[in-house]
């Protein structure tokens, strides 16, 4: 992405993929979400973020293996997919740290939770690009995830953006913004 974010996928691929985004802020690295599978050849983090309990992923290896602080909305992590796995942080609330913007929406989870860092937007698989256009994401409550968008939608209002990072693509915002658009007609 640049000199500060990077992708992370799994490769081969496990199917339907999803990346996950590392962040080098300075002094501190930050996942947002995790890797499907583990791999120790990865530089070690300091904490994985959430966006929601979908991209969970290897998260309690990677806890293990690097003392990695594990974060997610409190919200998802009531969630029976959660069971298994450990949190250190479970957040209520909007945070800013180390340059990194952490913004509750909910929508298509009621804990979803999108990052800005810098000039890029990390809203994993909120909506789905597709060739002709976007849609949201069909895996969820479709009511709650078209009304929540509007959230999403003010919050970006007046924000200098120049990428957008989603669960499988990146795109110019531009581009983005313009299918986003579409959806809230």
């Amino acid at each position: 992405m640049n000199e500060k974010v990077t992708r992370l996928n799994s490769f081969p691929a496990l199917g339907l993929e999803h990346a996950a985004y590392r962040i080098e802020t300075g002094d501190k690295s930050f996942w947002i979400d995790c890797p499907s599978c583990f791999d120790n050849r990865l530089e070690p983090v300091d904490a994985i973020i959430f966006t929601h309990h979908h991209f969970l992923g290897a998260s309690n290896q990677y806890r293990e293996f690097f003392k990695s602080q594990v974060r997610i909305h409190d919200l998802d992590s009531a969630h029976r997919i959660c069971a298994g796995f450990t949190f250190d942080v479970k957040f209520k609330e909007n945070f800013f740290e180390k340059g990194i913007e952490a913004l509750h929406s909910g929508g298509h989870t009621p804990g979803f939770t999108f990052y800005i860092f810098e000039n890029i937007l990390l809203i994993c698989d909120y909506v789905f690009v597709q060739k002709e256009g976007m849609i949201f994401n069909p895996y969820g409550p479709q009511r709650e995830t078209r009304e929540c968008a509007f959230i999403i939608d003010k919050i970006l209002q007046n924000r200098e953006i120049s990428k957008v990072c989603g669960y499988n693509y990146v795109l110019e915002y531009r581009e983005w913004r313009d299918k986003f658009n579409g959806l809230l007609v």
